[in-house]
C-alpha cells in the first residue's frame, strides 16, 4: 500500500490537536463519573465557559509576571513536545491579532530528563536576545529535521548549544549561560509556577494567573483565552 505523505500528516496533525505531553507516562483514566438524576450540569459563566469544563480556577492565582494594565497570557511548554511544536504557529498567528493589552509569556516547562535542557536553553537564549529568531526554528530541528535528539533521548548541552552556535551565539559562551546561576534560579521560579497553577503537562495556557484553560483542540484552547481575556478586561 502507498502512504500519502500529506494525509499522513493531517492525521498525526489531528491526534495532536486533542493531546499534550505530560510530564509523567500517562495513567489510565477513570470511569466517568454518572451525573446523579435531576443535578445540574455546571453553569455556563460569562462568555459561554463551563468551569470545569473549559478552564479551571486556580486558588490564589497570580500572574507570572505581572505588568500594570496588561492581561498576561502564559503558555507553559517543552521544545521537545510535539504538541507544543504543532500549536506553535497557531500561537504566533493569534499573538499577532491581538490587542496591545495582552502579554504572552512563555514558560519552559523544567520537568527534568530531556525537558532540561532545552529548559535551560530557553532561559540562556532569552538573556541574550536570541528566542525570537530561533524558537520556531528549534521546533523544526527538534520535529521536522531531526537534527537533535528527542525522547527518549536526552540531548546534552553541548548539543543544544551547538544549535545556537548556528544561531548567532558563541556556543561555548551559551552552554555557560546554560548552567548559570541566573537560569537555574529561572528555572526555580517557573517549576513554583507550575506547582501552584497545576500545570503538568504541555501545552498549558493559563490566563492572569487565575484561570488553567482545558482545551480540546488547539481552536478550542484559542476561543476559552479569548473569552477569559474578555473578561479580565472587563474586570480591569
Amino acid at each position: 500500500m502507498t502512504y500519502r505523505p500529506a494525509l499522513l500528516v493531517l492525521a498525526v496533525a489531528g491526534l495532536l490537536a486533542l493531546s499534550g505531553c505530560e510530564k509523567v507516562p500517562p495513567k489510565v483514566a477513570p470511569a466517568p463519573v454518572q451525573t446523579p438524576a435531576g443535578t445540574a450540569s455546571p453553569a455556563a459563566s460569562p462568555g459561554g465557559l463551563v468551569p470545569g469544563k473549559d478552564y479551571v480556577d486556580i486558588a490564589n492565582g497570580m500572574p507570572f509576571s505581572p505588568e500594570t494594565g496588561k492581561i498576561e497570557v502564559v503558555e507553559v511548554f517543552g521544545y521537545t513536545c510535539p504538541h507544543c511544536a504543532h500549536f506553535e504557529p497557531m500561537l504566533e498567528a493569534w499573538k499577532a491579532k491581538q490587542q496591545p493589552d495582552v502579554n504572552l509569556v512563555l514558560v519552559p516547562a523544567p520537568f527534568g530528563g530531556w525537558w532540561q535542557p532545552f529548559a535551560k536553553a530557553y532561559h540562556a537564549a532569552d538573556e541574550m536576545g536570541l528566542v525570537q529568531s530561533t524558537h520556531a526554528a528549534l521546533f523544526n530541528a527538534l520535529h521536522v529535521d531531526h537534527a537533535l535528539p528527542t525522547p527518549p533521548a536526552i540531548a546534552t548541552d553541548k548539543q543544544v548549544a551547538g544549535f545556537y552556535g548556528q544561531h548567532g551565539a558563541n556556543a561555548a559562551e551559551f552552554e555557560k549561560r546554560m548552567n548559570s546561576a541566573g537560569v537555574a534560579q529561572k528555572l526555580k521560579r517557573d517549576a513554583a509556577f507550575l506547582e501552584r497553577s497545576g500545570a503538568d503537562s504541555t501545552p498549558t495556557l493559563i490566563v492572569d494567573g487565575k484561570y488553567r484553560v482545558i482545551g480540546q483542540s488547539p481552536e478550542d484552547t484559542l476561543r476559552i483565552v479569548d473569552a477569559l481575556v474578555a473578561r479580565e478586561r472587563a474586570a480591569h
